[in-house]
């Protein structure tokens, strides 16, 4: 059974003051007295006192907390992007709420609903392809929102991110002057960023006067994964000499399958990842990756919408965080 919450009146009573007394103190404790500021504190800590912020959130229309929508959890990238995020709103004085969605724009709805409902002051989104409803919820809630990990697409209103295509294009390119012919593009989720990283994969490959090839997969993407997709690529092209993986989870794990078959890398397969993660710098050889400045962009986009937050003027113009190439030794 959920317990009676101490409520502002018993804090008031433990230490003999006015309750409004108390809720100055909770606003801002520099407005009561030094000696009077650690005797509320003491038995705020006494009875686990916990705000209600509903009240304040209802008077003010304002909750001084964004909401943020994530399609994972588990992967790396968005824990870094989110350490970047609450680097800035925690400095500011913002909460952060957070929503899942598992990379379906169904579940983004529920979630974004659920964000909206605590009258959240801006929102920041990792995907541009969102529900009617979403779209309706954005316009209704008349809040600034962000999107994120993509500085070229279409956005509602705000964006922060990098050129996924001409990154993808750029570390197709690095492979391809290595002197490799028949690389294939693997893929899983099929988020839109897999899309767009395979759009620049075969700028390249037609670029260079060559066939793509790509081998891509709905489920989640793992290590093992990474070794499921090479074995189907080499059943299925079996000229397969290198490869380029939406990301680092992939290219570790047909490394693996590599090691398992007895094949060298680079001599017999050329791997590249993406992303960058600690990963690609400790296994051998060093992985071919893009180094995406994850923290920086959950950094820039959560200042941006601060300051949109805030009523100053601030361009609509995307912030490109840029990428860089790395070599590796796999390649």
């Amino acid at each position: 059974m959920k317990k009676k919450r101490p409520v502002l009146q018993d804090v008031a009573d433990r230490v003999g003051i006015t309750k409004m007394t108390v809720s100055r103190y909770l606003r801002n404790p520099a407005q009561v007295s030094v000696a009077l500021q650690s005797r509320i504190a003491e038995a705020l800590d006494d009875l686990g006192y916990i705000p209600n912020r509903a009240p304040d959130i209802l008077s003010n229309s304002t909750s001084r907390a964004i909401g943020v929508l994530l399609p994972s959890l588990t992967n790396q990238v968005f824990a870094d992007v989110l350490r970047g995020i609450e680097a800035v709103t925690d400095a500011a004085g913002y909460q952060t709420m957070l929503g899942h969605f598992g990379y379906s724009a169904e579940k983004e709805e529920l979630q974004m609903r659920s964000l909206l409902g605590w009258n959240i002051d801006g929102l920041i989104l990792t995907e541009r392809t969102h529900t009617p409803a979403s779209l309706r919820m954005i316009e209704t809630a008349g809040i600034p929102v962000l999107e994120m990990m993509d500085s070229v697409s279409p956005c509602l209103d705000m964006a922060v991110g990098f050129d996924n295509v001409e990154a993808a294009r750029q570390m197709t390119l690095a492979i391809l002057k290595k002197g490799y012919r028949h690389t294939v593009y693997l893929g899983a989720r099929l988020d839109e960023r897999t899309l767009l990283k395979h759009q620049g994969y075969e700028k390249a490959m037609r670029e260079s006067g060559l066939e793509p090839h790509s081998i891509m997969m709905e489920a989640a993407s793992s290590f093992s994964m990474g070794g499921t997709l090479l074995l189907e690529a080499q059943k299925r092209h079996p000229a397969t000499d290198s490869l380029f993986c939406t990301n680092d989870d992939l290219a570790v794990g047909a490394m693996f399958e590599c090691q398992r078959q007895g094949l060298r890398v680079p001599d017999d397969m050329a791997i590249a990842g993406f992303h960058g993660h600690d990963i690609t710098q400790v296994v051998t050889p060093k992985l071919a990756t893009v180094f995406t400045p994850r923290e920086k962009m959950g950094r820039e986009a959560a200042a941006l919408l601060l300051t949109r937050i805030r009523g100053e003027q601030t361009g609509t113009e995307p912030i490109d965080v840029g990428f860089t190439i790395s070599e590796g030794g796999s390649i």
